[in-house]
């Protein structure tokens, strides 16, 4: 069976629109959730949301595409675009072309082009609404522009698993390159806010009245944000064979569902239980071998404890021993970006010895016990994670992740 590695990695989010901004700021600890100002938050549970600040579509792709028709796409396939070219360059693949029709996309998105169907609606309503507009709310419309980018002639998927999204993808993505379906595949998620889908949440009283705060005693639920996480996932053999750089291994994952209830968590975590043991199994990891979880933790009051419960009923004591930290008080959260992001943010963890902290902390939660790193980043070497993503309708995805050796090696 084929390995996989991580050979690229792209990110627009409200900490910044390039990696190196969005983990320096992770790493200090800094916040990214402001007050909306594209939206009027009038009726809505929060005014605050991660926003993504000053983004230009052009700034990131070469000069000849972004002279041509990507810069009237929805926001939200602009920022998966943004964030999947720059996946592609950071693996080096311009400078490598693989065969194309080796090539492949499994992106994913909770509300697609939110944004234009907003506009569509309403200028359906008043009789002038743009045909064009009708194709940029297409789930499928960043996939096909990516692949269109990319000349990437490979399978092209869109899925679409609420807040699991992005770690589902990247599940999708590995089985295409482990079962030697591609060699590379980019892949990831992306959702831009709206007014619709803000609403829709805010209903679903999902949305904390103030900010985030993952584990703390007090919390009392997620903001949400917009950007988009993008991965290069390509087989091992052919990415030594081109020189790349490998950020890590991806060995496995799991994909379920709870199959009980619209928003709230099964008793005691039993779907994420047993998520967490499948992409171990798959990966072929011991518990004991697990050094860091990159927790989904939203800062609701019942997932929270939920995942925690679910954490140690699978590693026993070596939950105790390890960090499981949650970025979401930093970058809200990216919906369906947010299983790519909080990956990537894994990888570097693992390639920097450093693990980012849970801000927003500050009283202890006796059912959330485990070590959160509070405020504070911590120096750590990490060999081993796992990171976890849940979302509405039950729906859960887990990643094991291996750090690279360097060198080319992994």
């Amino acid at each position: 069976m084929r390995q996989v590695a991580i050979t690229g990695v792209g990110i627009v989010s409200c900490l910044g629109d390039s990696v190196d901004t969005f983990w320096r700021a992770l790493c200090a600890g800094e916040c990214g959730l402001r007050p909306i100002t594209k939206l009027d938050t009038t009726g809505l549970r929060n005014e605050n949301a991660g926003e993504v600040q000053e983004f230009a579509l052009s700034e990131h792709l070469p000069a000849d595409a972004a002279a041509g028709a990507f810069g009237d796409l929805d926001e939200a396939s602009q920022y998966a675009l943004a964030a999947a070219w720059d996946a592609w360059t950071d693996a080096g693949l311009t400078a490598t072309p693989p065969d194309p029709d080796r090539v492949g996309v499994a992106f994913s998105t909770n509300f697609g082009g939110a944004e234009s169907w907003e506009v569509y609606c309403a200028d359906l309503a008043g009789g002038d609404a743009d045909p064009a507009l009708f194709s940029s709310f297409a789930f499928n419309d960043a996939a096909d522009h990516t692949a269109r980018l990319l000349r990437a002639g490979g399978p092209k998927l869109t899925l679409s698993n609420s807040c699991s999204s992005g770690a589902t993808a990247m599940g999708t993505a590995f089985d295409l390159c482990r079962a030697g379906r591609a060699d590379v595949v980019v892949t990831g998620g992306h959702d831009s806010l709206g007014l619709s889908s803000l609403a829709g949440l805010s209903i679903l009283r999902t949305i904390s009245p103030d900010t985030c705060r993952p584990f703390d005693k007090n919390r009392s639920g997620t903001v949400f944000a917009e950007g988009a996480g993008m991965l290069v996932l390509e087989d091992l053999e052919h990415a030594l064979r081109r020189g790349a750089r490998i950020y890590g291994l991806m060995l496995g994952y799991g994909v379920n569902n709870n199959a009980y209830h619209l928003t709230a968590p099964d008793k005691g975590g039993a779907g994420m239980v047993s998520v967490l043991r499948m992409a171990l199994v798959s990966a072929q990891v011991a518990p004991t071998e697990v050094d860091y979880v990159n927790a989904h933790a939203t800062g609701t009051q019942y997932h929270d404890v939920a995942e925690m419960q679910a954490v140690k009923e699978i590693l026993g004591q070596r939950a105790y021993e390890i960090p499981m930290t949650s970025i979401k008080g930093a970058t809200g959260h990216g919906m369906a970006a947010a299983g790519a992001m909080e990956a990537i943010a894994t990888l570097l963890t693992m390639r920097d010895g450093i693990v980012p902290p849970t801000i927003h902390y500050e009283t202890p939660d006796p059912e959330c016990d485990l070590d959160c790193v509070p405020n504070e980043a911590r120096a750590q070497h990490i060999a081993t994670a796992v990171s976890i993503s849940a979302g509405i309708g039950g729906n859960n995805s887990a990643v094991v992740l291996r750090k690279s050796l360097g060198g080319g090696e992994a």
